[in-house]
């Protein structure tokens, strides 16, 4: 089914026609994602609505429609939340991203904390992958017409030309998809909660543990996704 995540609507008739087809659902990925990047001050309103109404907002409706009858159909199952590792970290040029990242981070940890003191059969997990070779970029293809930015609005910076440019190069260097696929089934089996792909940036993770912590400024990380 063609189904725009961000419509709460749209989300429960995928609901509706998976459990009419399949009768029950075991395995729930929320993966949709796309991604603009900029001064956080300069995101237009659109900017915002369309990153939160796809990125948070499609993981909300996808919880909301799938996971009470997840729970009523009272068999084992897992839900896997795709964040990114801006979820963990706060690059800049991407705040909107970043935000809607945390966002999902969040909600699985909330959502996993009430599942296990409801004593379900469902387990949680969040993906927090780097630079996977993805076409997550192209994404400005799907963005509605009624949440396109007017161009007298989006401002252009020599920096965030700069940061395009090595972000883009990184993603064609990055992970294959089916290798992430092969790490969330891992987990899964395993049952860990966050999901890592790329065990280099944990550092950058510990990093901003220990600002938070020592109540310091956030560094910023050198790699992001």
């Amino acid at each position: 089914m063609r189904v725009d995540v961000s419509k709460a609507e749209e989300v429960e008739k995928l609901a509706t026609k998976s459990y009419e087809h399949f009768g029950a659902t075991h395995l729930l990925f929320n993966n949709a994602g796309v991604a603009v990047g900029g001064l956080i001050w300069e995101a237009t309103l659109s900017d915002w609505e369309w990153m939160l109404g796809v990125n948070l907002w499609g993981v909300i409706h996808g919880i909301r429609s799938f996971v009470p009858r997840m729970i009523e159909q009272d068999t084992d199952g897992y839900i896997v939340n795709t964040a990114s590792v801006s979820g963990l970290l706060t690059p800049p040029l991407q705040g909107v991203y970043n935000v809607s990242k945390h966002g999902v981070v969040a909600l699985s940890e909330s959502l996993n904390h009430e599942l296990t003191m409801r004593k379900t059969k469902l387990k949680v997990s969040v993906l927090c992958p780097g630079y996977v070779n993805t076409q997550v970029l192209d994404g400005e293809r799907n963005r509605p017409e009624d949440l396109q930015n007017d161009p007298t609005e989006v401002k252009e910076h020599p920096e965030y030309d700069a940061y395009t440019e090595s972000v883009e190069q990184q993603i064609k260097a990055g992970l294959d998809p089916k290798r992430v696929a092969e790490l969330v089934f891992g987990a899964i089996r395993e049952e860990k909660f966050y999901i890592h792909t790329h065990n280099e940036l944990k550092k950058y993770i510990k990093g901003r543990m220990e600002d938070i912590l020592s109540e310091t400024r956030s560094r910023p990380p050198l790699r992001i996704q």
